[in-house]
């Protein structure tokens, strides 16, 4: 009968009790926020994708207004005003609603992509036959 060799192995991980301190942020970067150049390279490449026109439009909403994640995604069409160029803009984390203006580029964008949201208004799709979609919306 041969014996089987067994080895005691030792634990190489090393109990804390404490979790090691992360760095302070100035000594991790040089500033905290994003330039006009950076913004224009993350939308360009954002318009690569799908969903490129919308995400990109995000970006630059996000980036005017200084939205947080969660003021981004809870925007609503309701809030924007095309007629006096007025953002209405709602605050998380107990910050104060304001208005803020847009800017044409702003609107522009958001303009195209409320146009491209409806099937109808694609150019991809007017082009096809006209009675492609008969009866697709039941009133």
């Amino acid at each position: 009968m041969s014996k089987a060799h067994l080895k005691l192995v030792t634990s190489s991980t090393v109990n804390r009790t404490v979790t090691p301190m992360r760095p302070p942020n100035a000594d991790l970067r040089t500033r905290e926020y994003l330039t006009e150049t950076e913004v224009e390279r993350l939308m360009a490449a954002a318009r690569k994708n799908r969903w490129g026109h919308r995400d990109a439009t995000m970006i630059l909403v996000a980036y005017r207004h200084g939205f947080r994640p969660a003021e981004l995604v809870d925007l609503r069409w309701d809030q924007i005003e095309f007629a006096s160029g007025a953002l209405h803009v709602r605050r998380v984390k107990q910050g104060t609603p304001s208005t803020h203006p847009i800017l044409g580029d702003e609107t522009r964008a958001l303009q195209a992509y409320l146009g491209h949201r409806n099937i109808q208004h694609t150019v991809r799709y007017t082009e096809l036959s006209p009675t492609r979609f008969k009866d697709f919306w039941r009133t």
